[in-house]
């Protein structure tokens, strides 16, 4: 097998379109498409997260979507070792891949490897540090990881919540700083792949605009029943990974507290809204760390992107 096998990775925050991009060149043949994004590998999560419709999954099908039910959960580690089968199986029938998506976690431990031998995830330990927080203020958990590993503490801010409960649940759990293992451990990095690494980076006043547009369109297609569903269906709470998604976390929030009224749910809406324009600006956060290490073509438009892949690959 050769060393350099290509694979397209199509990365952008959520509702820059690199949806709609992946499916043009998937029209032209020779392609195949793999989901990067850590929400739509749940089953019944459709409109929150704005999951290719089944027609459209037919006409354009994605690898990695519907393939675990929101019961459970999928790790980074999970999506390089099945992304990494795929990517085998499509060079194997003749096809290029085309990775899409907007979880820059998975794409980052992708490019670069993840360490080995972490521990696993406790959530015992997880909702122990939750629970602190709640009570003390996440400011005094953030204090605690600076004193038990002040190179974490400088890497990340109060707000980076879930990657300060992994650094403290990975201190709980073996007494040592998650910076030193991750300094100390291999990477598992997949070399025999040449990675052509393209991002759609809309104006944000733009990219606001249209998550603001899809929220609304959420909303009147039945969102909300979508969640009661889920939470009938499986009997969630907020402890499960799939319902720490955006706009899931609210809407569950709204609904277990089963208070309905009107200005309520306006509160709801808005919160949902805040929060997906934060999860876009961790995405371009994310998108530029990972430039500053590996090469990416970025595009402001879908058309120049378009254009320009179309030319290079077609």
């Amino acid at each position: 097998m050769s060393n350099e096998l290509p694979v397209i990775n199509l990365m952008g925050p959520t509702a820059s379109g690199k949806t709609a991009l992946a499916c043009e060149l998937y029209e032209h043949g020779g392609f195949e498409l793999i989901s990067v994004d850590s929400a739509l590998v749940y089953r019944d999560m459709d409109i929150g997260t704005a999951k290719p419709s089944k027609a459209e999954q037919e006409a354009y099908p994605h690898h990695l979507i519907d393939i675990i039910s929101p019961l459970e959960v999928y790790s980074a580690a999970e999506f390089v070792e099945d992304a990494c089968c795929l990517i085998d199986e499509i060079h194997a029938r003749g096809k290029t891949p085309i990775l899409v998506g907007g979880t820059m976690l998975y794409f980052k431990a992708l490019l670069e490897g993840l360490s080995s031998n972490l521990p696993s995830a406790d959530y015992a330990i997880r909702r122990e540090i939750e629970a602190e927080a709640e009570k003390q203020g996440w400011e005094s958990v953030y204090a605690e990881l600076c004193r038990v590993d002040l190179l974490a503490g400088q890497k990340f801010k109060v707000s980076d919540r879930q990657r300060i409960i992994r650094a403290l649940e990975v201190y709980r759990i073996t007494g040592q700083p998650i910076t030193q293992l991750q300094a100390e451990q291999p990477k598992n990095v997949p070399y025999r792949y040449k990675f052509e690494n393209y991002a759609l980076i809309p104006d944000r006043a733009e990219l606001h605009q249209r998550i603001e547009q899809r929220l609304e369109k959420m909303w009147e297609i039945g969102f909300l029943s979508e969640v009661e569903s889920l939470i009938e269906k499986y009997d969630l709470d907020e402890n499960f990974s799939s319902m720490r998604a955006v706009g899931y976390r609210q809407a569950l929030n709204f609904l277990l507290k089963c208070d309905n009224n009107h200005v309520n749910m306006e509160e709801m809406k808005d919160k949902a809204l805040f929060a997906t324009r934060q999860l876009a600006k961790r995405q371009y956060t994310w998108l530029r760390s990972l430039k500053e290490i590996h090469k990416i073509q970025t595009y402001l438009t879908i058309k120049n992107a378009q254009e320009d892949l179309l030319n290079y690959y077609v």
